[in-house]
């Protein structure tokens, strides 16, 4: 199998991360795993879209440490590869992380998947869906079930209005993608709610946000795969933090420490809730963000922390993601490299 992971900046990637775990569990399966930045895609003049990459040169690693040390030292293997010719474009890039200087960066992987598509490359998750998902409207078309209750507007008065129906508190951040603030308003601190609106709305709409008390005492990181709970060796791919939230200030702060979760029936069916949308666009590798029996966040561009799941429950997640993948690039030979690629995303 040949398949590159796309991220916003190979010599940015740390040894934590899935995107490491991932490259590396490919390569010690047997395979291709280039890893592209963000500024090294090329659209050709024969139609071909080719990419500077790098690939670690050893064929097994023990740690993740030393494979990303080869990966981003003069031991790698750097080259100009064809995007084309890969069974797998795996879209890793986070949005969020583009500041305002590298905006362009923002929707790259999006445009060239796109264009990916069109020699039967799978690319996941399907850019198609991640162009609906750039900005946090995309989360309100769940079922409100699923998420607090909330407005997107720019008007003072509107979110006076929902504070003052919302009684103790609200939380308020900026629609877009781009990495912004997150207030927490009380009802004693509404004088301040001009200055913070007036701040928040530079970046454009404003979302007006259910405070859930629950989220003082942590979230539930839950990975999906293919529309369903990630689960492997009879463990769910979850985490837990805690004490995310710093109450003694108006902007919320989010750490905490890491612990083992309990995925429980409530959580099963948050994610039965969303799974058809999900399947609907496409979206391969998805992590929910859980407070209460609530959603915070659908995380669909870059789903990180499979490191700390694997380290609470003794289990190779990265692994399973790589058979998955493994399992879609034999589909597509069998089809000739013939199926939709949204199908595809989620079989």
């Amino acid at each position: 199998m040949r398949m590159a992971l796309f991220v916003n900046d190979v010599m940015t990637q740390e040894a934590g991360f899935t995107n490491t775990r991932l490259g590396m569990a490919a390569i010690n399966s047997g395979h291709e795993a280039w890893l592209i930045s963000a500024d090294s895609l090329k659209f050709d003049k024969d139609d071909k879209i080719r990419a500077v990459a790098r690939h670690a040169p050893r064929k097994q690693y023990k740690s993740a440490s030393s494979y990303l040390a080869d990966l981003q030292s003069s031991k790698a293997k750097t080259e100009e590869i064809c995007v084309d010719d890969l069974d797998i474009l795996f879209l890793r890039s986070d949005p969020q992380e583009e500041k305002s200087t590298r905006s362009w960066a923002r929707t790259v992987g999006i445009n060239f998947g796109r264009v990916a598509l069109r020699n039967g490359v799978i690319v996941l998750n399907d850019p198609n869906g991640l162009a609906k998902a750039i900005n946090k409207m995309y989360f309100q078309l769940f079922p409100e079930e699923v998420r607090p209750r909330a407005i997107i507007t720019r008007s003072k008065q509107a979110i006076r209005n929902f504070a003052k129906e919302e009684g103790k508190a609200i939380v308020l951040k900026p629609l877009t993608a781009s990495a912004g603030h997150v207030f927490l308003v009380r009802k004693d601190e509404q004088s301040n709610l001009n200055q913070i609106v007036d701040a928040l709305s530079q970046e454009g709409y404003i979302i007006a946000q259910e405070y859930l008390p629950e989220a003082a005492r942590g979230d539930t990181r839950l990975f999906l795969m293919n529309g369903q709970p990630l689960r492997y060796k009879g463990k769910y791919a979850a985490f837990r933090r805690e004490n995310i939230e710093d109450e003694t200030s108006s902007s919320l702060h989010f750490g905490g420490t890491m612990k083992q979760a309990e995925v429980t029936d409530s959580m099963l069916e948050l994610a039965e809730i969303v799974r058809p949308k999900l399947v609907q666009d496409g979206m391969f590798f998805v992590r929910l963000d859980i407070v209460g029996n609530k959603l915070m966040e659908i995380n669909v561009f870059s789903p990180g922390g499979l490191s700390s799941a694997q380290r609470f429950e003794g289990v190779n997640f990265a692994q399973a993601v790589i058979e998955a993948l493994e399992r879609k690039v034999q589909y597509m030979r069998y089809y000739r490299r013939n199926f939709d690629n949204v199908e595809m995303a989620t079989l």
